[in-house]
C-alpha cells in the first residue's frame, strides 16, 4: 500500500494500524518512494524468502576465496599507467 506524506502526517493513527494488522505501507514523497512502514515483529524480507524456500542461506558463514591463478602484480605503479591510456 502506498501512502502520501501528507496522507500520512492527517492520518498517521489509521497507517499504523494497517501496519499493526501486519500490512506494510510505502511512504512517498511527490510520488516517488522514500520509506517503507512495517511492523517491528514481521520477517525481514531474506528470512520471508528462506522460509518460502525461494532462497537458501550460504553453506559457509565466511567469504569465498577465489582458487587457481594468483592475481595480477603490475609492473609500474598504476597511477603511471593510468596517466599512459589517458593520452
Amino acid at each position: 500500500m502506498e501512502v502520501a506524506v501528507t496522507e500520512l502526517r492527517a492520518h498517521l493513527s489509521d497507517w499504523l494500524a494497517v501496519v499493526r494488522d501486519g500490512g506494510e505501507v510505502v511512504v512517498t514523497e511527490r510520488g516517488v518512494p522514500v520509506a517503507r512502514l512495517s511492523a517491528v515483529g514481521s520477517a525481514s524480507l531474506l528470512e520471508r524468502l528462506t522460509e518460502q524456500g525461494l532462497v537458501a542461506r550460504p553453506q559457509s558463514a565466511g567469504r569465498p576465496r577465489a582458487s587457481g591463478r594468483s592475481r595480477p602484480r603490475s609492473q609500474r605503479p598504476v597511477a603511471d599507467l593510468l596517466s599512459e591510456a589517458r593520452r
